[in-house]
C-alpha cells in the first residue's frame, strides 16, 4: 500500500481517502470521536435519536468527503409526514459537520430501546443535495427511506440518482456516556458523462463484485476499534491488491453558521412590519439555532 509523502496514520476526526487503481475503485473511511460528541452535546438526545444522528453525521462526512470544490456543501435531510422523527438534517462544508433531529419524545418513549428505521420514520424520504460553490448550481436526489438503516438509503441514492455502484457501512457504539461512530464508503469509479455504462452492467463487473465483497467484510467492531488506525483498516481489507493509494482528506470539526452577521443577512429579507412582529419587549429578535442550541439576540 502506498500513501502520500509524510502522511501519518489517521485514527479519528479526519476523512481518509483511498483508491484501488487496478479495480477502478475509490473509497472514504472515517471515525468520529470528539467531533461527534460536540454535535450530540447540543441537545439531550435520548439513546435511539443519538444513535440515529451519529449514523447520519458519519454518512455526512463520507459523502461530503467526495466534494472536491472549495466552498461546496452536501446536505442530507430525512423527513416524513406524521412520523416520530419529524426532521433529521446534517451537512458538510469544508470539513465542518453539523446535525440536528426534531422528534416526538412522547411517541418515541413508547417504542422501547431499539426502534427500527421504519418505526422512527414510517413512510419517509431522504433528500441528498450537493450545492456547488459560488452559486454554480446544485443537484439533488430523493429516495424513499427504506431498508434497515440510513446507510442503505444512501446506497439507494447513489444507485438511483448518480448511477454509481456504491457500498456503505456505518457503525455506532455508545457506552459510558460516550458515543463513537465510523463508516466506510466504496465506489466503482464513475465513467465520463458521455457514453457512460448503465448501472446494471457495472454492478456485474468482476472488479466491482470483488471490491464490494472485500469492503463488505468489515465488521462493526473493527470500524470502532480505536487502537486500529483507518490506514490499517484499509490495509486489512485490500492488502492483496497490487496497489492501494491513500491520502488523508479533510480534518473534521463541528461547524455552525449561527453568527449575528448571518442572521442579520437572513432577516434583511423580511419587511419592516414582519420584523416588528418578531421583536421582543427588549427590542431584540432572538434567533434559536437548532443545530447548536444557541440563542442569538439581534437588535432591531
Amino acid at each position: 500500500m502506498t500513501q502520500a509523502p509524510d502522511a501519518t496514520e489517521t485514527y479519528s476526526d479526519r476523512v481518509l481517502n483511498f483508491t484501488i487503481p487496478s479495480r477502478s475503485a475509490r473509497g472514504r473511511i472515517v471515525r468520529l470521536d470528539a467531533v461527534l460528541e460536540e454535535v450530540l452535546s447540543a441537545h439531550d438526545y435520548p439513546a435511539p435519536i443519538a444513535h440515529l444522528l451519529a449514523e447520519a453525521v458519519v454518512l455526512g462526512a463520507l459523502m461530503g468527503g467526495l466534494i472536491k470544490e472549495d466552498g461546496a456543501q452536501m446536505t442530507m435531510q430525512a423527513q416524513t409526514q406524521g412520523g416520530i422523527v419529524r426532521l433529521l438534517v446534517c451537512d458538510f462544508r469544508a470539513g465542518e459537520l453539523r446535525g440536528y433531529v426534531d422528534f416526538d419524545a412522547q411517541r418515541l418513549a413508547a417504542l422501547g430501546a431499539n426502534p427500527s428505521l421504519f418505526a422512527l420514520f414510517g413512510k419517509g424520504y431522504l433528500a441528498i443535495t450537493f450545492d456547488r460553490a459560488g452559486g454554480a448550481g446544485r443537484y439533488q436526489g430523493i429516495v424513499p427511506l427504506e431498508g434497515a438503516s440510513l446507510a442503505a438509503a444512501c446506497e439507494s441514492y447513489f444507485a438511483q440518482s448518480e448511477q454509481v455502484p456504491t457500498m456503505i457501512r456505518a457503525a455506532v457504539r455508545s457506552s459510558g456516556g460516550r458515543t463513537l461512530a465510523a463508516g466506510v464508503l466504496v465506489q466503482h469509479l464513475p465513467d465520463g458523462e458521455e457514453a457512460r455504462e448503465r448501472l446494471h452492467v457495472r454492478l456485474d463487473h468482476p472488479d466491482w463484485e470483488h471490491i464490494s465483497v472485500m469492503a463488505g467484510s468489515i465488521r462493526h467492531d473493527e470500524l470502532l476499534d480505536e487502537t486500529l488506525s483507518m490506514d490499517a483498516l484499509v490495509w486489512r481489507l485490500f492488502h492483496e491488491e497490487p496497489q492501494v493509494r491513500i491520502l488523508p482528506g479533510a480534518a473534521l470539526r463541528r461547524g455552525c453558521r449561527c453568527s449575528a452577521d448571518h442572521y442579520r443577512s437572513v432577516l434583511s429579507r423580511f419587511g419592516k412590519a414582519e420584523l416588528l412582529e418578531m421583536r421582543d419587549e427588549d427590542g431584540m429578535i432572538r434567533v434559536d439555532c437548532a443545530f447548536c442550541a444557541k440563542v442569538i439576540p439581534i437588535p432591531l
